[in-house]
């Protein structure tokens, strides 16, 4: 058992697996990170739109169940080395300052988080510059304060995007740089190619888990990596207080591994699915799972992508996601609840849309494509009780999802589709997202002081299990209408610095 011994294992290499791995690999701690896939190939197939969207190539052969209509859909998820973020878009924003209190909504209310802002922007710096953010401040009238400017300069427009940037500007809106983690540093590894959005990155320019937190990880001794490492179940010790062990499947043997600390980041609906695999007699209903909360107010934001056509322009713009709108993320003028975020997507292409589209003539999927402008809007999804992930009598994940805030929604995309319309694109496509599209998934596995009404402690440690912590976006208590993966980071960051007792300034540098 020596070789299965270590002192803190993680299992996920995603946002929160792999930045805690990262940010505990000088602490003198022996880690295990778990990983239930492999690393995602280097290949020509990495930037082909027909083997991303229409062969599925990197999503995992599984199933998961709508339980509104027992139909089963395939995941927007990725078990790879660094999880999602292998295939993010790379937007990495701060959540507002008053996302982190209570909000109201026109469909109800927002919940606070146990954490302020104030406590968590030291960690956003430090995650920023950890995932190579380039940004700049100023330009968004919602920003929060900072104590320390981007790490990186933005990504700068091309001169199409420009050129409507200045459009909107003339409608007294506030366009900004987003911000983004690819690699745009000197000698930098971004080429700044159409195919970031959605795609992995082949030449691992983009600032994923993988490439920011766990190769550097493994530079040290104290880090070891399993792959095709799939934990089936956590083990407790007769009192149910303290994990005693993990059993995982690993190319085919059982085997079971023991720490003092465990971390699970799996993700919010694998993470909430694992704690509720693992009841036993002392945690009958999940592990972990006393208040009742473990898989509940499952939240994955209301999103609609938007595209606006002007045929008679073509839109050269290869790299097009550097914009967002926030005019519009705590109300507009005739609406005085928060709405979202509205922000570009990558380029269209007609293959992507041939995808979603089977029935249209390819030319005339291509040449929308060249004349369009993309955009992804996104609005809160509020914590919702009966939202939530439960298990298949054959441990199979049922997701039970109401889309709830919807007037706010239908708000902000008719938000987006007149300040198009007015910056001279007369035809506008709007396609929603429905229940598979859960990339920004979160909320199963809340934190909070109360342990009647959430799972974990404001470090992310169980309230019921002393050594076990859960660090994903599975904490939030609620999903603001921002891009999570940065606060995953931040929040991973302040965990670690709690489990190793040192600075976690000193702990990345």
């Amino acid at each position: 058992m020596a070789e299965n011994q270590f002192d803190i294992i993680i299992v996920g290499s995603g946002a929160g697996g792999g930045t805690l791995a990262f940010a505990l690999r000088n602490s003198g701690a022996r880690v295990l990170l778990l990983e239930r896939g492999d690393y995602l190939p280097q290949e020509p197939q990495n930037w082909q739109p027909h083997a991303i969207f229409d062969e599925a190539r990197y999503k995992p052969n599984e199933l998961w169940r709508d339980a509104r209509n027992g139909d089963t859909f395939k995941p927007g998820v990725h078990y790879y080395v660094g999880g999602n973020t292998k295939v993010y878009g790379a937007a990495l924003p701060r959540f507002r300052r008053e996302d982190f209190d209570a909000l109201e909504h026109e469909g109800g209310t927002s919940p606070a988080w146990p954490i302020s802002y104030d406590e968590l922007e030291p960690y956003y710096g430090l995650a920023e510059r950890i995932y190579r953010v380039h940004g700049q401040a100023g330009d968004d009238p919602t920003e929060p304060s900072r104590s320390r400017p981007f790490p990186y300069p933005p990504v700068p427009h091309e001169a199409y995007i420009a050129e409507l940037s200045e459009k909107l500007r003339q409608q007294g809106l506030h366009p900004f740089y987003y911000p983004m983690g690819i690699d745009l540093r000197d000698g930098g590894r971004c080429i700044r190619c159409k195919t970031c959005d959605g795609f992995p990155c082949r030449v691992l320019a983009k600032s994923d888990a993988h490439v920011c937190c766990v190769l550097p990880a493994l530079d040290s001794p104290t880090v070891t990596l399993w792959t095709r490492a799939l934990v089936q179940r956590i083990l407790t010790d007769a009192s149910g207080q303290r994990v005693r062990g993990l059993e995982v499947a690993r190319d085919g043997e059982q085997v079971e591994v023991r720490a003092d600390t465990y971390v699970i980041s799996c993700g919010a609906v694998n993470s909430a699915a694992l704690l509720l695999r693992s009841a036993n007699a002392m945690h009958p209903n999940g592990l972990a799972n006393g208040s009742d909360q473990v898989g509940r107010n499952y939240m994955v934001h209301s999103n609609t992508a938007l595209m606006a056509v002007n045929p008679f322009k073509r839109n050269y713009t290869v790299f097009q996601k550097t914009m967002a709108i926030n005019d519009f993320y705590f109300g507009g003028p005739d609406f005085p609840y928060p709405m979202g975020n509205i922000q570009l997507l990558g380029k269209l292409q007609a293959g992507m849309l041939a995808a979603a589209q089977p029935w249209a003539p390819p030319r005339l999927l291509q040449m929308m494509a060249d004349r369009s402008v993309d955009w992804w809007v996104m609005s809160e999804d509020l914590p919702d009780p009966q939202s939530r992930i439960t298990l298949a009598g054959d441990g199979g994940v049922v997701v039970h999802w109401r889309p709830n805030n919807q007037v706010a929604h239908k708000k902000l995309v008719q938000a987006a589709e007149q300040m198009m319309r007015r910056a001279g694109y007369p035809l506008i496509f709007t396609q929603p997202m429905g229940i598979e599209t859960n990339s920004h998934q979160c909320g199963t596995v809340r934190f909070g002081q109360d342990p009647a009404t959430s799972v974990l402690d404001p470090f992310c440690r169980s309230h019921e299990v002393e050594n076990l912590y859960v660090v994903d976006s599975s904490f939030f208590p609620s999903s603001a209408a921002m891009n999570p993966a940065l606060t995953i980071a931040a929040q991973t960051l302040r965990v670690a610095e709690h489990l190793s007792g040192r600075n976690a300034a000193e702990l990345v540098s």
